[in-house]
């Protein structure tokens, strides 16, 4: 089964997505990470306000089979949460990259964008 892939979005190897917005980024998993982790009972979000270095823990994400940690691609500071994903984690599974995103950051270095995939290119990974 073929997984969606957006052309509008930027991708890591690890499975992450971000939406750029001017110098934001909202950030979650892709529909693999989902389908692989399979039904996420809990999501472990970070403080707003928490300044992030690219490789840091963002979060961590907890699924029937495994706990996952997702790590930031980016350096920032977190702005927003996805405060739904308190009572209902799932969301991450049924709406990856509309409902089940899990943090917006300020970006700190606009630089680190150049290291991440287009779609393209996340899609010969997968």
């Amino acid at each position: 089964m073929t997984k969606e892939i957006r052309s509008d979005l930027k991708y890591t190897d690890s499975h992450e997505w971000l939406k750029i917005k001017e110098n934001t980024a909202i950030i979650g998993i892709t529909d693999y990470a989902q389908s692989e982790l399979t039904d996420i009972v809990f999501a472990e979000l970070p403080e707003v306000g928490k300044e992030l270095i690219k490789g840091d823990e963002l979060c961590v994400v907890e699924s029937v089979k495994s706990v996952s940690e997702i790590y930031t691609p980016i350096s920032g500071k977190v702005i927003r949460i996805n405060e739904k994903l308190e009572d209902t984690p799932e969301v991450i599974n049924e709406s990856p990259y509309d409902d089940g995103w899990l943090v917006e950051l300020m970006i700190k270095n606009m630089k680190e964008l150049e290291d991440l995939l287009d779609a393209k290119s996340y899609k010969e990974k997968i």
